[in-house]
């Protein structure tokens, strides 16, 4: 029987999307919490206080890219035996904390985007020694843990630990989902409607996707589409939309946190759209059955795009190019209501097997084991 009450989680912030995963550590491990404060970010966060074994908050003192986590070194001289850190080369604190772990016979486990393939060269060098101070590291896909074994870090270091979000409370919710008329009743017609979820943010380039659509009205194929989230950066998508003559085609809808809404919007539309990359939107929008299309250079998205099945889930298009797009975007658009009714099949099982806090739950459970079998 494994002893899990010795765990102490170390983080730079307490993201929204982590509250149920840490919450479900809390019963399963008894982990201690030490979360960053919140510094001026878009990110939601949680309120710290209703989670489980929360003991502190630690100020973030950021040095342009570098900060330090005031309070957490001191954490290593504690009772824990097991430290979970963000696995960020940038956190300065971090990397004390991994060399007094070394002397005081600590284990430290990462919880990282590990490698992303566009490092500099001094960049492979310091994440190289970084990562080779934890005894453990849990990367969030495949895809880097297969970049960093080529960098020469032992594939039994590594775990895919994936990401999720409100898994269970989806997955009783998904199961509520029906067709509805929300979007006849908003466009005034039964074209086909595309979805965007997540913050409005220059760098997502949603734009692209106002040029999809008056393309394809060019060519006499009507689309709506609907974005949710908020503008952080001024992005004033309606204003272009109404500059390409096709505002009424464009839905903006705001921002969202009600999954009981996200799930209508998502399940109701024939695909999900993130032209500047993916994060956790892919994984929203597979949960509620809808399939994702992103762009396939990969070393420019996140780690969630590896939930993605080209022409299963969704499908990957040329970075930047905008025709390309639109005819990935063709075949999804087109689909019937049985086949449509198989991809929300298709991404109701991708989800299910990885995306999950159960899975996560039990990559964590394999990790403190094998550290306890090569104590």
């Amino acid at each position: 029987m494994e002893d899990y009450s010795n765990i102490c989680v170390i983080t730079n912030i307490g993201t929204h999307y982590r509250f149920p995963i840490y919450n479900r550590m809390a019963d399963e491990f008894s982990c201690a919490f030490y979360l960053g404060n919140k510094v001026e970010t878009p990110i939601k966060t949680f309120d710290y206080n209703q989670l489980k074994g929360y003991k502190e908050t630690l100020a973030n003192r950021y040095f342009h890219h570098f900060y330090w986590q005031k309070n957490s070194v001191k954490l290593i001289f504690k009772s824990y035996k097991y430290y979970i850190l963000d696995g960020e080369p940038y956190c300065l604190s971090s990397w004390i904390i991994l060399l007094l772990a070394k002397l005081l016979n600590k284990k430290t486990i990462a919880w990282t985007h590990g490698w992303y393939g566009r490092e500099s060269s001094i960049k492979r060098i310091i994440k190289k020694v970084f990562f080779s101070l934890h005894n453990k590291l849990m990367v969030y896909n495949n895809y880097a843990i297969d970049l960093m074994e080529k960098e020469g870090i032992s594939p039994n270091k590594m775990y895919c630990i994936a990401n999720s979000m409100d898994s269970d409370k989806e997955k009783q919710l998904r199961n509520t989902l029906k067709r509805t008329t929300i979007y006849r009743e908003h466009f005034n017609n039964d074209a086909p409607t595309i979805i965007y979820c997540g913050r409005i943010q220059k760098w997502k380039k949603l734009e692209m996707l106002v040029d999809c659509v008056k393309k394809l009205k060019q060519e006499g194929f009507l689309t709506n589409c609907v974005m949710v989230g908020k503008d952080v950066e001024d992005v004033h998508i309606d204003d272009y939309a109404k500059s390409q003559g096709v505002e009424n085609q464009i839905w903006m809808y705001g921002p969202c946190y009600d999954d009981n809404i996200l799930g209508e919007l998502f399940y109701n539309a024939h695909v999900c759209v993130s032209p500047g990359n993916v994060g956790l939107t892919a994984i929203h929008s597979l949960t509620f059955g809808c399939p994702i299309i992103t762009h396939g250079d990969f070393p420019y998205q996140g780690p969630e795009f590896e939930a993605i099945k080209p022409g299963i889930t969704g499908d990957f298009f040329k970075r930047n190019d905008t025709d390309d797009l639109k005819q990935k975007m063709l075949p999804w658009l087109n689909i019937n209501e049985s086949q449509r009714e198989t991809i929300r099949k298709a991404a109701f099982e991708e989800i299910d097997q990885k995306w999950n806090i159960h899975y996560q739950i039990d990559v964590i459970k394999k990790v403190i084991k094998d550290l306890n079998e090569h104590a």
